[in-house]
């Protein structure tokens, strides 16, 4: 079996991308398509309207989450923070893919909540890709660099 030597991890602002969204959706790992009634259903579930974070509050986002991953030794291949979602590709490490990402997210909240943003900002979850070699590694980091800029 392949080493992990990276991870590609998105996760989206909260209520911006539905399941069953016009563009897609994946839960579980896996890709599906389009559902209105699907979407639709998720948006009536909505407890508050969709989180978008402006240039501001994703220059906030992406040093928190510089600076977490700094203090656990989570070494961050590349980052990128959008309007409504978040790619980071990491490093293997010690730590599980779970607990990087909870501790990235809660970063990005928290740092978020002390400049005055209420309620909930992500998704719950996230979608993870594994990268067993430096040409798949190559290939994440430079899919998030392209949406920097």
């Amino acid at each position: 079996m392949a080493k992990t030597i990276g991870y590609l991890v998105t996760w989206t602002t909260y209520g911006t991308w539905l399941q069953g969204s016009e563009k897609g959706y994946v839960k579980d790992g896996k890709v599906y398509k389009r559902n209105e009634q699907l979407r639709r259903d998720n948006q009536e579930r909505l407890v508050k309207d969709a989180v978008r974070l402006w240039a501001r509050e994703k220059k906030i986002v992406e040093e928190a989450i510089q600076k977490e991953a700094e203090r656990y030794g989570i070494v961050l291949k590349a980052l990128a923070v959008c309007s409504n979602h978040v790619h980071v590709v990491v490093g293997y490490s010690g730590f599980s893919i779970g607990k990087i990402v909870r501790q990235l997210k809660q970063a990005g909240r928290i740092a978020l909540k002390n400049r005055g943003a209420v309620g909930k900002v992500w998704t719950r979850g996230y979608d993870k890709r594994y990268c067993f070699d430096k040409e798949a590694l190559e290939s994440r980091i430079d899919y998030v660099n392209s949406h920097n800029g």
